[in-house]
């Protein structure tokens, strides 16, 4: 296992690196993990995409758990980590990021689009099932109110959903085709804040790491894959940029 300075020489020497975020680098912007303890999955049964199209029961039931996370998606702001992953590339080391959150931040601290792969969507915009028409989710939200119907679209009247990937939902053809496009070149693969427990997202680390790049793993817990990596940290994502920006400040 190597240690932290020969890790930040490893990324002062590549441009090949590619960072894979999951919820924990935006819990220290506000969003909570769905998964940790008191999360909205510990506490409800998901409702899956199946349940979604073909019940009015359970969109409301899946858009009165919206509400639950509204203000807090909207109200969060990059932390440290988005930052850093934005530096990576500023400085031209970064072929790009694949993320399994869909809050936005990195797009938010600076990244470009085209840098950023959202294997899970995007809770930033809701669209419709039917026509495809995208929707700025606030003022839909703001009318979910009292005893609510499920919110139709105004163009075509079709089911309107968060432009993330529920439970049953195929992942996005597109975004899976460029990440793996994008883990394959990496020479550095960084993982950060994913407790690499979902699939597929969470096969990236192991192709990139049989096709012979360094892994890094960044994460407060340990996951499946310490033993298979190069380099792991488990502690504050934020705390830990901090000291690794200055290690790398020179490259």
């Amino acid at each position: 296992m190597m240690t932290l300075e020969e890790f930040a020489g490893k990324i002062r020497e590549s441009c090949e690196n590619v960072v894979f975020t999951g919820a924990g680098i935006s819990t220290e912007s506000g969003i909570p993990d769905f998964r940790s303890p008191g999360g909205i999955w510990t506490r409800y049964r998901p409702v899956t995409y199946q349940e979604f199209v073909a019940s009015e029961a359970a969109r409301i039931e899946a858009w009165k758990r919206r509400l639950e996370t509204h203000e807090a998606h909207k109200n969060a702001k990059p932390n440290i980590g988005h930052y850093f992953v934005q530096s990576l590339d500023a400085k031209g080391k970064l072929i790009g990021l694949i993320t399994q959150n869909v809050d936005g931040l990195h797009n938010l601290a600076g990244l470009p689009d085209e840098k950023s792969v959202e294997l899970h969507g995007s809770n930033r915009k809701i669209v419709c099932l039917n026509c495809g028409k995208s929707f700025d989710p606030d003022p839909i939200i703001k009318n979910l109110v009292g005893d609510f119907s499920s919110p139709k679209c105004n163009a075509c009247g079709g089911i309107l959903k968060s432009a993330t990937i529920s439970f049953g939902q195929a992942m996005p053809q597109e975004a899976m085709r460029q990440a793996q496009e994008w883990t394959v070149r990496a020479h550095v693969f960084v993982v950060m804040g994913s407790s690499l427990q979902v699939q597929p997202a969470a096969s990236f680390p192991v192709l990139a790491k049989r096709n012979g790049a360094l892994l890094a793993i960044i994460n407060r817990e340990a996951t499946p894959l310490d033993e298979y990596a190069d380099f792991v940290h488990q502690g504050a994502i934020g705390e830990f940029c901090q000291r690794f920006s200055a290690l790398i400040a020179d490259g």
